[in-house]
């Protein structure tokens, strides 16, 4: 144990920097938008925001995620269209629909859907 001055409060707020970006979704799950509809399955975390400030300067002042968050990388759906979204974890619920998504790369990335999720097929870095 460090006994330096500060030490544990250090530690401690290093702690809680893990603890903040520990990801509530997993790589093959399925989710939702809460504000748009869309649904996707998870490919790939960030444990904070690593897009362009550009991406993020585009999303209205209002509306813009906290940074300090997972963000998700999804094959995403809607009623009309496949692509790639990226979302944070505050704009996200899990999908209960028991429904595979039917983005066409996801065969790609993933085995059979089952129970709610796809198992990774596919090793990312």
């Amino acid at each position: 144990m460090d006994k330096r001055p500060g030490a544990a409060l250090a530690e401690s707020q290093g702690l809680k920097e893990m603890i903040k970006t520990h990801a509530k979704y997993n790589l093959g799950q399925v989710v939702r938008h809460k504000k748009h509809p869309f649904r996707g399955v998870v490919f790939d975390i960030d444990a904070e925001f690593s897009n362009s400030e550009e991406w993020y300067d585009a999303i209205p002042e209002g509306a813009r995620p906290r940074k300090g968050q997972p963000f998700y990388h999804l094959l995403a759906e809607n009623d009309h269209t496949y692509y790639v979204a990226y979302v944070s974890e505050q704009n996200l619920i899990p999908d209960d629909t028991g429904e595979p998504v039917d983005h066409p790369d996801v065969g790609d990335l993933f085995g059979e859907f089952s129970e709610g999720r796809y198992p990774l097929e596919y090793q990312l870095n």
